[in-house]
């Protein structure tokens, strides 16, 4: 067997032949001499075979490493005559066109940084961090390029921070298919017109549901774009909105009181957050107590504590009953914090009682939500949003980005 053919097989290249090899850089540089097999001359449009009519110089593919080695994969394109297209380079069947590195390193590199952080890989690869990242941006940029969203059902829109300085960014998820579909900088009215402008009517008209927190920017976008929607405004953030007023009850009380009062509210704060399934006896019977501490804060618990019913109706009738009923007697409590919130559930009470007719949550949003923050806290924060975006779509992405390698070059 001669060195090529072993070279060949062991570095395990598929859909090319090698015709040369050697090592540059004091040995650290393998340069394998290629050609394509059996498929050269071809146009890239329509893959018919044309007429040799210019020999490019050398042109050089990283491809990945061997034995601590670069692999390098040189030759010499061809620009041939197409009888539909004219003019063109031939296709190069073991890398994109306008890549400078080859599918199966532009595989590995998308498998390893779904998995690890970008400085192992880089050292992995033989690269510096810095040209990793390029290089991971332009080859999510060329697959995901052209790429439309479909099938698009039931839509779930949240914002992320993903710097400090209050930078926020709004993502779109698909809840029936649990991924991202659109980011955007920004978590304004603007920000979230842009996703919706860049659907076809038709795209709208399929969208039958949709979720998502208490925003007027969502919400009127979703109105407006989408008519025949049905909003339903999600339940973590309503009670989170609640929690919210009823801590503002107490904050209020923890000024004024003073001496033995002060000391026996300590505590307080996260057993009134508690839902009542996960409170202990000796939890409830503290909190009865404030029936004699502190009227204000008991009231506006057992307010809390009798909202979480609302959750549990099947029928809208009884739901709607109930909350005209529990709205009526919290506007009569004189607690400020929670009449803020009657006043944001009259609002927008049509969209939170569809939620006893659909039972639809932005819950999985918030489990890629967690992923999206491991995928920040990996990389130790990003400074722009861009790099940020672009391991959202590869990790919990519409798109399988690595599937778009060609079947044959997918190998680690």
């Amino acid at each position: 067997m001669t060195g090529v053919r072993l070279l060949g097989r062991l570095l395990k290249f598929k859909g090319f032949c090698v015709v040369g090899f050697w090592f540059e850089d004091r040995d650290r540089d393998l340069v394998v001499a290629v050609k394509p097999y059996k498929n050269g001359c071809r146009c890239p449009e329509c893959g018919q075979r044309g007429k040799i009519v210019h020999t490019v110089g050398p042109r050089r593919w990283r491809d990945v490493r061997v034995c601590g080695r670069t692999v390098w994969l040189s030759y010499c394109p061809r620009e041939i005559t197409c009888r539909t297209h004219g003019r063109v380079q031939e296709v190069i069947p073991w890398a994109d066109p306008l890549a400078r590195v080859s599918y199966r390193y532009e595989f590995v590199m998308l498998k390893k940084c779904r998995d690890t952080t970008q400085k192992v890989v880089a050292e992995e690869l033989g690269v510096s961090p810095s040209t990793l990242s390029d290089q991971l941006h332009r080859a999510i940029e060329r697959k995901r390029e052209g790429h439309k969203i479909r099938g698009l059902k039931t839509v779930g829109i949240d914002e992320i921070s993903y710097a400090k300085g209050h930078k926020y960014a709004t993502v779109v998820y698909d809840l029936d298919r649990a991924c991202v579909v659109w980011t955007g900088t920004g978590k304004g009215r603007e920000t979230i017109d842009q996703f919706f402008e860049q659907l076809s009517d038709y795209q709208k008209s399929r969208i039958k549901w949709a979720c998502c927190d208490i925003s007027d920017a969502y919400i009127g976008a979703i109105k407006h774009h989408c008519k025949n929607v049905k909003l339903v405004l999600d339940r973590f953030h309503i009670v989170k909105k609640l929690n919210e007023a009823v801590d503002e009850v107490r904050k209020e009380q923890w000024r004024v009181a003073k001496g033995d009062d002060r000391k026996k509210m300590k505590g307080l704060r996260w057993l009134l957050y508690r839902h009542s399934s996960t409170r202990s006896k000796k939890d409830t019977k503290t909190l009865r107590a404030l029936d004699k501490l502190n009227r204000r804060i008991y009231r506006a618990w057992r307010l809390k504590d009798e909202f979480e019913q609302f959750w549990e109706y099947v029928r809208p009738s009884a739901a709607e009953n109930f909350l005209r009923s529990w709205t009526a007697t919290a506007m009569k409590s004189r607690l400020e914090p929670i009449k803020a919130f009657v006043k944001t559930l009259r609002k927008n009470a049509e969209n939170i009682l569809a939620f006893v007719e659909t039972r639809l949550t932005n819950a999985t949003a918030e489990g890629i939500n967690r992923i999206i923050k491991i995928i920040k806290n990996r990389a130790s924060g990003f400074r722009s949003f861009e790099p940020f975006s672009d391991l959202i779509f590869l990790c919990v992405g519409d798109l399988d980005i690595p599937a778009q390698i060609p079947a044959r070059f997918r190998t680690l």
